[in-house]
């Protein structure tokens, strides 16, 4: 069973259209990743998808229930929606109490969800005491409550440090071993590659890719990374090596990388040396995941900024 179907899902802004006609089937059971730059569309389809913001056009279901009558699925579904809002002077207990109760849950609901984020021992504190990181963890054992078949987090990672981030992380590894159906919205491809089955791809509310993770690999291409044994000849190792035909960049760090394959590794290493160049390293890397989703969407702000003017003054005409 599919979890999410849309047919030409569409949601406007005046001229701008945040979300183009989408049509996606999402399946059961999975860790999903909905992935893109900002500004992509990404909370504006899952508000569409929780029936607090009705589409311009197209159809959707949830659960199989449409969009429409969220009212049919909403009890089966778990959602965390920027940040979560808890009264501070309160315990992480007493807030997902009050919670229960609206919801006419049992209390071994809150028991058994403070358990799943790892917040028992710490669940009789008040909540203006935890961290960042703590309080996505609680946010997401408020979505756990009703104990949905699909839970959605919209950028659950947003705003954490690194330790907050990688505690996220493995809360959804776990909660991706369970058999219930996560959807994950994120703009990096990072934090959820390790945990995602499969993927949904977005650039400025067009689906770009919706598949499994191992499809999108398959067009992935190679390239050879190397560095100068002296970071002054950088330069000149990269113009030697555009001058051969090859498609060089290099960053701050002396790293050149050159869009070629392992059968090209001995001519860059002889190019190299034929300059009077020494190389502290060269190695073959296929390029990663990010890589293919960068290359879909745009490796910088500026491209992302410039894209999105684009799309507005299209808008306009």
């Amino acid at each position: 069973m599919e979890m999410v179907t849309t047919a030409g899902l569409t949601r406007r802004f005046g001229k701008l259209t945040a979300v183009k006609p989408l049509t996606v089937d999402l399946p059961a059971g999975k860790v999903i990743g909905l992935v893109g730059p900002n500004g992509s569309g990404k909370s504006t389809l899952i508000r569409m998808l929780l029936g607090l913001m009705r589409p311009s056009a197209g159809d959707a279901t949830v659960l199989g229930a449409p969009i429409s009558a969220p009212q049919r699925y909403l009890g089966r579904v778990g959602a965390l929606v920027e940040n979560p809002a808890f009264v501070p002077g309160l315990s992480a207990r007493a807030n997902l109490m009050s919670l229960a109760r609206l919801r006419g849950l049992p209390n071994t609901r809150v028991d058994a969800v403070l358990h799943t984020v790892g917040l028992t021992g710490r669940d009789r504190e008040p909540v203006k005491r935890y961290s960042l990181g703590m309080k996505q963890r609680l946010g997401i054992a408020a979505a756990l409550l009703p104990d949905p078949a699909l839970l959605i987090l919209d950028e659950p990672t947003n705003g954490l440090d690194p330790s907050g981030i990688v505690e996220i992380r493995s809360l959804l590894a776990q909660l991706g071993t369970a058999g219930r159906t996560v959807l994950v919205s994120s703009h990096l491809l990072s934090e959820i590659e390790a945990i995602c089955e499969h993927l949904v791809v977005i650039r400025f509310g067009e689906l770009l890719y919706s598949g499994p993770i191992t499809g999108l690999l398959t067009s992935a291409g190679q390239h050879v990374d190397l560095r100068a044994e002296h970071d002054a000849d950088t330069l000149r190792l990269v113009q030697t090596l555009q001058a051969q035909g090859w498609q060089v960049a290099s960053n701050t760090d002396g790293e050149v990388r050159v869009s070629a394959g392992a059968q090209d590794a001995a001519p860059i290493n002889r190019a190299a040396h034929a300059a009077g160049i020494t190389l502290r390293s060269l190695s073959v890397a296929r390029d990663s995941l990010e890589d293919v989703f960068l290359a879909m969407t745009g490796d910088t702000d500026q491209q992302l900024m410039a894209g999105r003017a684009t799309e507005a003054r299209q808008g306009a005409l």
